[in-house]
């Protein structure tokens, strides 16, 4: 299991996601361009000493993601508020990608395409949507609940 950020451009939640990452042993792949730099004091705060504990993989672009997806066959599991699937609804696979978009603008249309499953966390109508790394935990929890026990 993986957790991709798409452009992310707030470092306290990057930061946040990638503390989650580290606690429960998931990759993490950040693809450019972010809008901070990882020297950033937001970012180095809500990661804390946990950053040395994850494994972040830098993609220069969208295109170099794809790239390497494509070279390891992993499938790409877009959480947006533009899904119809409910995620909990959906059937994890250990070499899943959890992408996620950039907390200002979402992912272009190219990633929504290239997204072999577009997945939501449904909330309350009339409401906009959930922090991304509130989203990031909830949806990490579930993919890992059912690939850690496939019975349920």
């Amino acid at each position: 299991m993986q957790i991709a950020l798409f452009q992310p451009d707030i470092p306290q939640n990057t930061g946040t996601i990638l503390r989650l990452c580290a606690c429960l042993g998931i990759a993490a792949h950040i693809i450019e361009p972010a809008g901070f730099p990882v020297s950033d004091r937001h970012f180095r705060r809500a990661g804390m000493d946990y950053l040395d504990h994850v494994s972040i993989v830098r993609h220069d672009s969208w295109s170099k993601f794809e790239e390497w997806r494509a070279a390891h066959s992993y499938r790409l599991l877009l959480f947006t508020t533009k899904a119809a699937t409910d995620y909990r609804d959906f059937h994890y696979q250990t070499s899943d990608i959890l992408l996620f978009g950039r907390e200002s603008a979402g992912v272009t249309d190219a990633v929504v395409e290239a997204a072999d499953a577009r997945l939501v966390i449904p909330i309350s109508p009339g409401l906009r949507s959930l922090n991304v790394a509130m989203s990031a935990a909830m949806a990490a929890g579930e993919a890992l609940r059912q690939v850690r026990n496939p019975h349920d």
